[in-house]
């Protein structure tokens, strides 16, 4: 079992984070942390773990790498999309991926590091932000699609999402063939990670949420 630190200030991407990788038998959440104090604790309370650590947390990385060290742990950093890391910082890493990473390779680099291999990702930076790519995106999705985006980052399945959107489950299939065509992405894994890695669409699905759950309550 991967037991799983996830650390991260920005709590939409780290909550949604947990519901993607909760969803994989190998993979368990075994602490949430979004400030340098509590993964600190964290790291002391929960030996031999695998730490998810963004780098906007700010923290001092050799420090951070010498307590996981001590408990027996690997840190895999994520850097946002046009980050760069220094050689120095790098090689003492088990794993460095971009918040942008698609679900199967942040699986991918999860299991590698948790069988002991080190996993950095390779991918070329354009010049288009992040933000850019998230505002592009929601603005192709319908307010129904959003809604369906919405209900998959918080891990529903298809049959949840017909009876919340009072439709059929075939309905909410065709649905998410359009929004994959739309977003580019090949599955609901990819999906949810796609949306919580981009703040423009994550802040779009989250209104769109609280709308489901105001019209349902």
């Amino acid at each position: 079992m991967n037991r799983i630190i996830l650390a991260d200030n920005q709590a939409i991407f780290r909550t949604g984070a947990a519901r993607v990788l909760a969803l994989e038998d190998d993979i368990r959440i075994v602490a949430q942390c979004e400030d340098a104090e509590k993964l600190d604790g964290a790291i002391e309370g929960l030996r031999g773990a695998i730490l998810l650590v963004a780098s906007s947390m700010r923290v001092e990385i050799k420090g951070l790498l010498l307590r996981a060290r001590a408990a027996g742990s690997r840190v895999i950093l994520v850097i946002e999309n046009s980050e760069q890391v220094a050689a120095e910082i790098a090689v003492l890493l088990d794993g460095i991926v971009c918040r942008s990473i698609a679900g199967a390779d942040l699986l991918e680099c999860i299991r590698s590091v948790g069988a002991g291999q080190r996993y950095v990702q390779r991918s070329n930076v354009t010049s288009m932000q992040a933000a850019d790519v998230g505002a592009r995106v929601r603005d192709r999705l319908t307010p129904k699609e959003m809604q369906i985006v919405a209900l998959i980052v918080q891990g529903c399945k298809n049959k949840e999402i017909a009876l919340q959107l009072g439709t059929k489950e075939q309905v909410i299939k065709n649905y998410l063939r359009a929004i994959y065509d739309k977003t580019g992405v090949s599955d609901r894994l990819e999906l949810a990670l796609f949306t919580i890695h981009h703040r423009v669409l994550a802040e779009a699905a989250a209104k769109a949420g609280t709308m489901i759950q105001m019209k349902t309550a």
